[in-house]
């Protein structure tokens, strides 16, 4: 569990510290955020050969070493001195940070006989679900009480901790010698790369009016339909055709780029509107958020009971997407003169409904599944995850960038002599610089009211996307129940 939060910290913790990275870099606006595309490229390229390392080299090995690469790059990244280094850096930290929340999930199935097995999803759910929300308060309090490198040096004392425990106590699977697919493999890593690329670039890019997102978006497209293509037809492929045979993990699949969509992209929104729009500082907006966590562990730990006591998890996916929709729709009614009670409120609400969403979707992806296909299955629903949290992020700020824009055409056409009685603008000119301020006043306010109205269009278009997602439970299969006594899959241990 400590690798998994690590790692899932490092994906948000160090958005906060960018600007002072890109003087301490000499970098500029644009390239800077190199930084974080670097890492979630490779990291999204390596999750899908977990399964293969794993039974190669040994699923102890590989976690082993994953960590040992983590906390080394971890490391390099805090004394990086130019954009180069830093971005070579957090390359190698994305590839060992990949293959940790697979694992991690293996173990937690593999270390826990079937009746706990839920409990054991929802302790593994709280540090995949709760770490995106502390990432950016952890962040932005060691960046302003220290420096931003300490944003990658908190990781060695809690990897050497965590590496001394794993090697002391982790058990292994048997080593399986099997082919590796290199031409099902390297389509896929084109694919992912050039989708992550064109979404990450396509905002400052103007997206499709750029001819290298159009190029990355072609070759995107060709590489993974190549990919599906090679799946289901080549003798050996990539992944086990047996995986896609099974209906609950294909379900599982789709349910976990909506959940991606919802948690990153609200993550990804809230802090720039908090601050900016309401004037939070980067503290207190970490704290507003903090309540959405707070709901996400206690829905998790009351749905792994009511699993136990035989509730449908079919039925707690379901009232788990309505809440989380009803808490978007609720967003919908903000207003610029509100307190923050209606912030803590909301994420409260919308973490009780993830938590409900995240803790059974996972224990029935896996209920059906022979236990040789967990670590494959993990690796297939961590992927999905981040895809989804990819398309989403840059989905809403497409969006809002575009509405902005839109909004304050809208607002300006209204801003004339007769609406303004206390100000001629006619008369501006002959009031020089007052004027000037004046003006200024007015466009600043017209910004952010533009700024509001593209966010609530964004709470909407969340709100119907995870409102349709509902549908998909009726192609989940409820798990058999487990009988008390009955034991995990053995282990070899070393």
């Amino acid at each position: 569990m400590l690798a998994t939060i690590m790692q899932i910290l490092d994906s948000t913790i160090a958005n906060v510290a960018l600007p002072h990275m890109q003087t301490a870099l000499g970098a500029t606006a644009d390239t800077v955020t190199w930084v974080l595309t670097s890492y979630i490229v490779a990291s999204a390229i390596a999750i899908p050969i977990t399964g293969w390392l794993a039974d190669r080299i040994g699923s102890r090995n590989l976690f082993l070493w994953s960590v040992v690469g983590f906390v080394v790059s971890s490391a390099l990244c805090g004394m990086a001195q130019n954009l180069e280094e830093m971005v070579a850096f957090r390359i190698l930290q994305g590839i060992s940070a990949a293959f940790m929340n697979p694992l991690s999930q293996t173990v937690m199935l593999d270390i826990n006989p079937p009746e706990r097995q839920a409990k054991a999803m929802a302790v593994w759910g709280m540090g995949i679900m709760v770490g995106p929300i502390l990432g950016p308060v952890i962040g932005g309090w060691l960046t302003e009480s220290y420096n931003w490198r300490w944003v990658f040096y908190v990781n060695l004392p809690l990897g050497v901790f965590c590496f001394v425990v794993l090697w002391w106590l982790l058990p292994s699977r048997a080593v399986v010698k099997r082919g590796f697919d290199m031409f099902g493999f390297a389509l896929l890593a084109i694919g992912i790369a050039a989708l992550q690329l064109m979404l990450d670039r396509g905002l400052s890019e103007d997206w499709f009016s750029s001819t290298e997102v159009v190029i990355e978006g072609l070759i995107a497209l060709i590489a993974l339909w190549m990919f599906v293509v090679h799946l289901f037809t080549a003798k050996r492929p990539m992944f086990d055709r047996e995986l896609f045979r099974n209906r609950n993990l294909v379900t599982g699949l789709a349910f976990m780029i909506v959940v991606g969509i919802v948690m990153m992209a609200t993550m990804a929104l809230l802090p720039p509107m908090l601050q900016r729009i309401y004037g939070y500082p980067v503290l207190d907006t970490g704290l507003l958020l903090m309540p959405r966590g707070l709901g996400v562990m206690f829905s998790m730990a009351l749905a792994a009971q009511l699993s136990q006591r035989g509730v449908d998890p079919r039925i707690l996916v379901g009232v788990g997407f309505v809440i989380a929709a009803g808490s978007l729709w609720e967003m919908t009614t903000w207003t610029l003169v509100m307190g923050s009670e209606q912030f803590i409120v909301s994420g409260l609400v919308q973490g009780l409904g993830l938590g409900l969403v995240f803790m059974p979707l996972n224990a029935m992806a896996f209920a059906t599944l022979p236990p040789k296909y967990r670590t494959e299955a993990s690796s297939l629903l961590n992927l999905m995850r981040n895809i989804g949290a990819s398309v989403g992020i840059s989905a809403v700020t497409a969006l809002l960038a575009r509405n902005i824009q839109i909004s304050h055409a809208d607002l300006a056409a209204h801003v004339t002599s007769d609406a303004l009685s206390s100000y001629d603008l006619s008369m501006a000119q002959q009031f020089g610089a007052a004027a000037d301020t004046a003006l200024s006043m007015i466009d600043l306010e017209i910004n952010r009211q533009a700024a509001m109205i593209a966010y609530l269009d964004d709470f909407w278009a969340m709100a119907i996307v995870t409102a349709l997602s509902v549908p998909l439970v009726l192609f989940l299969k409820r798990p058999p129940s487990p009988q008390p006594g009955e034991r995990a899959q053995p282990v070899d241990l070393h």
